[in-house]
C-alpha cells in the first residue's frame, strides 16, 4: 500500500505544478500557471518537504504529510466548494469567473454559483484520495 500512496503523492505533486506553470491539453488551458513568486509555489515546496520528509523519517513524515493534507483540503474547500455549496456574493462569482475564464470546465460556469473547472476538481479529487491513502498507510 505504501508504494501506491507514494506513487499518488507524486502525482499530486505533478499535477499540482500547473500552478506554477502553465498545463495545457493542446489548444485547452488547464490552469495558467502563477510562477513561483505566489502562494501556490510556497504550497508546493511544503507539499514536496513533506513528502521527502515522510521518505527520511516515515515515523514523523506521514504524520507531517497528513498535516499538510489536511490543512490544504481545508484551505481548497474554502476556496471553492463552500461557495459552491452555499453560495456566494455576485462580486464573487464574477471574479472567480473572471480569474479561471480560459480554463477547462466540464460543468458549465454560471453566474449564481461557483463552479470549479476541471483542474481544481482532479486537485481536489487527488488531495482527498492521497488523503485516504496515507491514512490506510498508518
Amino acid at each position: 500500500m505504501s508504494i501506491i500512496a507514494y506513487m499518488f503523492e507524486i502525482v499530486l505533486l505533478i499535477w499540482f505544478f500547473g500552478c506554477i506553470v502553465t498545463y495545457r491539453l493542446g489548444n485547452v488551458l488547464l490552469v495558467e500557471g502563477m510562477g513561483i513568486k505566489s502562494a501556490e509555489f510556497g504550497m508546493l515546496v511544503v507539499y514536496a518537504a513533506s513528502i521527502l520528509l515522510r521518505v527520511v523519517l516515515p515515523q514523523v513524515g506521514n504524520w507531517f504529510v497528513l498535516s499538510v493534507l489536511v490543512v490544504w483540503l481545508v484551505v481548497q474547500y474554502f476556496c471553492h466548494w463552500h461557495f459552491t455549496i452555499f453560495g456566494a456574493t455576485p462580486e464573487k462569482i464574477r471574479g472567480y469567473n473572471r480569474c479561471f475564464e480560459g480554463s477547462l470546465c466540464i460543468v458549465p460556469r454560471r453566474e449564481d454559483r461557483l463552479i470549479p473547472d476541471f483542474y481544481h476538481i482532479v486537485l481536489h479529487i487527488l488531495i482527498v484520495l492521497n488523503l485516504v491513502l496515507l491514512w490506510c498507510a498508518f
